[in-house]
């Protein structure tokens, strides 16, 4: 049984140029201990999925669908249920730690809050166990530097932080919006490891929201592409590495760089996302496609089973057949 699913999720926003659908018909399931990657460029949607989720909309969206969790829609709870779930059982970390972290407020203040809202406990068990998460993500002297403010930080180890408050609780589902975009390729991969090994220790299950196909190949089990708001393909990770069958995927395999290449040019997908505001009438990636058709253009694909892989769902008119070659030339990135 999953432990998260959500079926056809919609999410608009009313702004003076009219509505705009931001997330149109996602769907997906979260197994407990498993890894999800929602990959996609900026503004396919991938944040406000989740947003939508955990209730955190701005004034303006409006949501439709289902996010079920444990039995309970989330779409539908009073903000004041809402509140007993986020930083207990379901827990996000934000893509900026510097913004999402009060400036004003020692990280024990902010750390400590959490447990006293959600555990009971007492300010100083709190900090106890706030101590204790610290060195768990491994930020070193974690009793001293419990009391420090953000800006005494550095990056990566204010995303520590951020890792180390959202997992205060044991949540069982632990959102996770591109942590490590701000960060360079040495604390980037410590955060991964790390994001891994508190999997292992505390069974929980990750959404990774990223624009990153490294990252997905070294900690999702499944992987859901997104653009213009939909679900372009959607699969286990190594049949999207493996076996990609749609055109975007492969579009955003081949922009990779490949150490069997030493070509001095990175490929990459010609055009720019849609207008959100204005979306194609048929798939949202046709003005980008080499393989378009008219039928493209005109009429909306169905998110369905590959004929060459009933396990990868994907939105494409062209069969998968046809764009084999194209997959195996990016397949070994």
């Amino acid at each position: 049984m999953s432990l998260l699913k959500v079926n056809n999720l919609g999410v608009q926003f009313t702004t003076n140029d009219g509505i705009v659908s931001a997330v149109n018909g996602v769907s997906f399931d979260l197994e407990k201990g498993q890894t999800l990657g929602i990959v996609g460029e900026s503004g396919s949607g991938k944040s406000q999925t989740v947003l939508a989720m955990m209730g955190l909309l701005a004034r303006n969206g409006k949501t439709s669908g289902e996010a079920v969790y444990n039995g309970k829609n989330l779409l539908t709870m009073s903000p004041s249920e809402l509140n007993r779930i986020r930083g207990d059982r379901v827990s996000m970390i934000f893509q900026d730690p510097m913004t999402s972290l009060n400036p004003y407020l020692t990280v024990e203040r902010q750390m400590t809050e959490v447990l006293e809202l959600h555990k009971g406990m007492t300010r100083r068990e709190a900090k106890k166990r706030a101590i204790e998460l610290l060195e768990a993500v491994r930020i070193p002297e974690a009793a001293r530097r419990v009391d420090m403010y953000p800006h005494e930080f550095s990056g990566g180890m204010r995303q520590r932080v951020m890792i180390a408050m959202a997992l205060l609780c044991e949540p069982e589902v632990l959102i996770a919006d591109e942590p490590t975009t701000a960060l360079d390729v040495t604390v980037q991969a410590q955060i991964l490891t790390l994001l891994k090994d508190l999997q292992r220790d505390f069974g929980t299950s990750i959404i990774m929201i990223t624009h990153d196909l490294g990252v997905v190949a070294g900690l999702c089990e499944k992987v859901m592409v997104m653009y213009g708001g939909r679900v372009m393909e959607y699969g286990t990770a190594d049949e999207i590495f493996y076996q990609p069958s749609h055109p975007y995927t492969i579009g955003l395999l081949g922009a990779l760089p490949r150490l069997d290449h030493d070509g001095s040019e990175l490929v990459s997908i010609p055009g720019n996302p849609p207008n959100m505001a204005r979306m194609p009438k048929g798939c949202p990636f046709s003005e980008r496609c080499a393989h378009a058709s008219d039928r493209c253009v005109n009429e909306l694909p169905p998110l369905a089973a590959s004929a060459l892989n009933p396990h990868i769902l994907r939105a494409c008119h062209k069969p998968a057949a046809e764009l084999v070659n194209e997959a195996r030339e990016v397949a070994h990135v």
